[in-house]
């Protein structure tokens, strides 16, 4: 087989891995799109979950100083009592 040949076949592999991969992110988001769904459904703040989400990524310092941050700014603008 030519070095050409071999390429083209890597690539071809590579691709339809990559393929594959993106449907299943694709049912992923399709499946929490859903859970948000249900959540809606109960009566809970969608909006508010995803925060709450985004926040549980973080580590413990980043948490503390965006909170810190966050104070911060409030505090500027007078929206803390």
């Amino acid at each position: 087989m030519t070095k050409s040949g071999f390429a083209a076949g890597q690539l071809k592999s590579l691709v339809e891995r990559i393929e594959h991969l993106e449907e299943e992110k694709a049912a992923l988001a399709a499946d929490i799109r859903e859970v948000y769904a249900e959540a809606k459904g109960q009566g809970f703040d969608t909006k508010i979950m995803r925060q709450v989400i985004r926040i549980r990524k973080l580590d413990k310092a980043d948490r503390q100083e965006m909170e810190a941050i966050l104070d911060l700014y409030l505090s500027a603008l007078g929206m803390r009592s």
